[in-house]
């Protein structure tokens, strides 16, 4: 029986593609079309809030700009445009009037991925590697069932930080600091009496 290939997308062709109805989010991922279900309530509280305290701290020290949901090109011939759920470009690596007709063809300094429980832990590790060979500088893996963020400065090597912990921006985005609590909804209250 003969097989049938799939033929593959370049990322202008993916861009053209209309939005599925039902919500889902896609990826291009060398060539193909990667179809994921919509992100939880949670899942996009944590993404607002954490491009929120990004952003609130961009418009007091101008150094660069953040998109949520955005698709950058990561690889090319077959490409794949993935959609961090956050991103951060300094203004060396895009400055300000260099806006992207559909995706940026640029790396960003940081990818911001928050999990879903779908997530698969190889799928993420292949994303974080497919951003660090693109060129992105550093990762944060959120993770708001265990209230956690990963910090990544090479793909192999993950730094986890627990609620309590503060987060920096180290040299990426430097001078910025959070409570990692501060990116999760409030911990539900004990129910005991």
């Amino acid at each position: 029986m003969p097989t049938v290939t799939q033929e593959l997308l370049t990322a202008e062709e993916f861009s053209r593609l209309p939005n599925p109805i039902d919500g889902s989010r896609q990826e291009l991922v060398r060539g193909e079309v990667i179809t994921m279900p919509p992100p939880s309530h949670v899942h996009g509280r944590v993404q607002q809030s954490i491009g929120l305290r990004l952003g609130i701290y961009l418009l007091q020290h101008p150094m660069g700009q953040i998109t949520q949901n955005s698709g950058i090109i990561t690889e090319t011939g077959p490409d794949s445009v993935r959609g961090p759920d956050v991103s951060f470009w300094s203004l060396e690596r895009m400055p300000l009037d260099a806006e992207p007709v559909v995706y940026a063809n640029v790396a960003p300094d940081l990818c911001v991925e928050v999990l879903s429980p779908g997530n698969r832990p190889r799928r993420m590790q292949e994303k974080i590697r497919e951003y660090f060979a693109s060129g992105v500088r550093m990762v944060w893996m959120v993770n708001p069932e265990l209230r956690t963020v990963t910090v990544y400065r090479h793909p192999e090597e993950g730094k986890t930080l627990w609620e309590d912990a503060t987060i920096t921006g180290d040299d990426v985005i430097p001078g910025f600091s959070c409570r990692i609590a501060d990116f999760f909804p409030p911990a539900p209250a004990d129910q005991t009496s």
